[in-house]
């Protein structure tokens, strides 16, 4: 009884000792924050528009049951680069031109950034074509696509 008395009155005495700001140490002991390169592939990259193709097709064909493909892109160019400051993460904006399936043209829109790919190793983008914004992720008109 009388020690877990002892364990009582001591855990009440810590939780009465007021919290102080983190020391030198842990503040600059392997806290330096994120480093971003800037280096990102260009509108244009063939890996880039490949890879929105790709998940384009796979995404129309697996959650939407729909036969819609990309079947090029062409036209690409950055509208914007790093468009809120050097403290954020590195993104590209881009605009191209997308010839879809069923012989549309669509705007695609799509950002390149530093640092979101597969568990953050490389760079991701982020993309939407418009009239295929089933979920409204990006509305209006996938304007939420870019900056």
């Amino acid at each position: 009884m009388r020690i877990a008395g002892f364990v009582a009155a001591a855990l009440l005495a810590a939780s009465c000792v007021p919290a102080l700001a983190a020391s030198a140490l842990e503040k600059n002991f392997w806290l330096s924050g994120p480093n971003y390169d800037g280096v990102l592939p260009q509108c244009s990259d063939p890996a880039v528009t490949g890879r929105i193709v790709s998940r384009f097709d796979a995404k129309e064909a697996n959650y939407w049951k729909s036969t819609l493909t990309i079947q090029q892109i062409d036209e690409s160019h950055q509208i914007a680069f790093s468009p809120w400051g050097t403290d954020y993460i590195p993104r590209r904006f881009c605009v191209a031109r997308a010839l879809t399936s069923d012989g549309h043209y669509r705007r695609v829109s799509y950002s390149i950034a530093e640092d979101t790919g597969w568990i953050g190793f490389s760079w991701g983008v982020e993309w939407c074509l418009d009239g295929t914004d089933h979920n409204l992720a990006y509305a209006p008109a996938c304007k939420m696509a870019r900056p």
